[in-house]
């Protein structure tokens, strides 16, 4: 790799800096295997300087503008350049590698955490392929244009931002309030890796608590029936089960009495898969959990979120994973590990991913640390007005729109067909993605109505597709009424039950938003954005603690299991989050807000098994 400037390498200077901002090395960038849950021995991390170019579309490049540090995007402090790329112009990157001759007579694959949006890529000045979507990881076989000796890599990348209808989250070219900085290009790790003529591509972990099994299925670049693979699960290094089967059937693997992965006790299997013809030629570690989310009745005939056949109250918090040195990606992997580690030091035991995919490794750290996740779906197509957006549902919770029909496609900015298929086929790609983590409970398809369409329809695909989690079809408004989630928002106003609840759990999936502004630790000191403002914390914490024991505690004995508080960090000019955009400072006491939280999540329980209740009403 081309490293010729290091010594020269500077985050941009101005800009909101975290404690790992200064213990950044370009030599040494995220040096983490970017995929814990598919490892293989070799691997070949590509992170580091690369040139870089900024030029109209279609204009040539005939030299480049400087060095990028991969895999921090374009905009970010980090990157080293921060600058915003237009719609109208294309970011070029280019670097080279040399393979180790000890992996030279195998296949390559190129991989790429996530690029956002649209990537070509050359190699050695012939055409590879395209990709399209930014926040899932993908990858290229290069192995037919790699030659002897030096190597070298050409990416472009073009990314509409919001000027465009595809899928983006709260990226904007002109970032304020709820919306911020856009990102483009590469920002997750770029890796080589090694692999045997035909090899393990991916593979599905279903875990089944009340059958005390585990089912795992694969899936290799040649479909050969005559070969077979062979699972062996461990615990501390003990060997539990091993299994073996055709190449195209499901192995079906009894745990014994499994040891439960929950928030309190995240206990983990390891797993090793093994490619067999006569001989092992391809083989992976990965790790599994035991659990089972699932929604039920308690005693009192209310739906409730399950755990392992248990109620839990589900105490979660929003995050939106933005960084103010990184933006999308974390400085470094401690960094990315310490959003989970704060939420748990704060006594939650949920988080839910606000409108993005993280990198695996986020996951992982979820997975071993124990905390549940909900997953959104990444917003697309458009919303409405600020008005009938944010005001109108928040005040009248009557507000019943259709999602599918040709009205609301054209407000929602999903008038094309294509529009819609793209977001089909990038929400397949996020379930596949992450299928395997033991974290994830909920997918959430779509937030406040942001790009929604058929969402009765994506609902039961989701549901079908995956059985074993929770969907949320509508996050906030507009309920289409379906399912067996009613999910609101409640900003401006007391927490209260909601309306048309149908025999549906209720979950509170954002509330809050209770901002403090810490001088020398925000984003802008001009400019901020809260939904309720305070200025000291001893005022924060009082009207917190009266929004956690007055309004949130009664609504859990009538049937809410769920709430998510906004949010976990501050964003940009948002400065609504329990931890300033650095990290630096918790705003409140930690201690407090942890026995605060277990008070709700321990009495929730109690609630729960009470049996002298009454059923759940719809208001009105």
């Amino acid at each position: 790799m081309v490293n010729k400037n290091s010594l020269a390498y500077k985050p941009v200077k101005g800009k909101l800096k975290t404690r790992w901002t200064d213990s950044i090395q370009p030599h040494n960038v995220l040096p983490e295997y970017p995929r814990p849950q598919m490892v293989r021995e070799k691997w070949m991390n590509l992170n580091g300087l690369w040139d870089y170019a900024i030029r109209p579309i279609g204009e040539p490049i005939d030299q480049y503008d400087g060095e990028i540090l991969v895999p921090f995007p374009l905009e970010s402090s980090l990157s080293g350049v921060g600058k915003p790329l237009q719609p109208n112009e294309i970011l070029w990157y280019r670097t080279t590698f040399n393979l180790p001759k000890e992996i030279e007579k195998n296949r390559i694959l190129l991989h790429f955490g996530a690029v956002d949006w649209k990537m070509e890529l050359w190699i050695n000045d012939n055409k590879v392929g395209m990709h399209t979507g930014g926040f899932y990881p993908f990858h290229f076989e290069i192995s037919d244009y790699i030659v002897s000796g030096e190597n070298e890599i050409i990416i472009s990348v073009w990314d509409p931002t919001d000027s465009e209808n595809q899928e983006r989250g709260k990226q904007t070219l002109h970032p304020k309030g709820i919306f911020y900085t856009a990102i483009s290009g590469i920002w997750q790790t770029v890796w080589l890796e090694p692999v045997p003529r035909q090899y393990i591509t991916s593979f599905k972990l279903t875990p089944n608590i009340d059958e005390e099994t585990l089912t795992v299925a694969i899936q290799t670049n040649e479909n050969n029936s005559k070969h077979t693979f062979r699972a062996t699960v461990l615990k501390s290094g003990e060997i539990i089960v091993i299994g073996e089967t055709n190449i195209g059937e499901s192995l079906k693997l009894h745990i014994p009495n499994p040891d439960l992965w929950s928030p309190d006790a995240p206990n983990l299997y390891d797993l090793k898969i093994e490619l067999i013809t006569k001989d092992v030629i391809d083989s992976v570690d990965s790790y599994f959990g035991m659990r089972k989310f699932s929604i039920e009745r308690d005693k009192d005939g209310l739906k409730r979120l399950h755990l392992n056949n248990e109620p839990l109250f589900q105490h979660g918090i929003l995050d939106q994973g933005y960084w103010p040195d990184g933006l999308y990606t974390a400085p470094t992997d401690e960094a990315l590990e310490y959003d989970v580690i704060a939420a748990k030091k704060l006594g939650f035991n949920m988080i839910r991913k606000h409108i993005k995919v993280e990198a695996a490794r986020w996951y992982y750290h979820c997975d071993r640390l124990g905390m549940i996740v909900w997953q959104d779906m990444i917003n697309g197509g458009s919303g409405w007005n600020h008005l009938h957006h944010l005001i109108l549902p928040n005040l009248f919770r009557s507000l019943h729109v259709k999602d599918n029909i040709e009205k609301t496609y054209k407000a929602l900015g999903r008038e094309h067909e294509a529009n819609r298929q793209n977001f089909k086929k990038e929400l397949k790609e996020m379930i596949d993605a992450l299928y395997n983590m033991t974290s994830i409970a909920m997918w959430v398809p779509f937030n406040e109505a942001w790009g929604q369409f058929n969402a009765e329809e994506i609902y039961n695909w989701v549901t079908s597709y995956d059985p074993t989690r929770y969907v949320d079809h509508a996050s906030g408004w507009h309920d289409q009424r379906v399912g067996e989630i009613k999910s609101v928002h409640i900003y401006f106003r007391k927490l209260a039950m909601p309306k048309h609840i149908n025999d549906r759990t209720v979950l509170i999936t954002e509330y809050g938003g209770y901002s403090l502004p810490i001088k020398g630790h925000v984003w802008k000191e001009d400019k901020s954005f809260g939904y309720r403002k305070f200025k000291t914390d001893h005022d924060l914490f009082r009207a917190y603690s009266s929004l956690m024991n007055d309004q949130l505690k009664p609504l859990i004995d009538k049937g809410v299991s769920a709430a998510v508080y906004t949010q976990l960090t501050d964003v940009e000019e948002e400065v609504n989050g329990l931890l300033t955009y650095d990290r630096e400072i918790i705003k409140l006491n930690s201690s407090k807000l942890k026995e605060l939280h277990k008070t709700i999540i321990e009495n929730s329980i109690e609630e729960k098994q009470m049996t002298t209740k009454g059923n759940q009403k719809d208001e009105g």
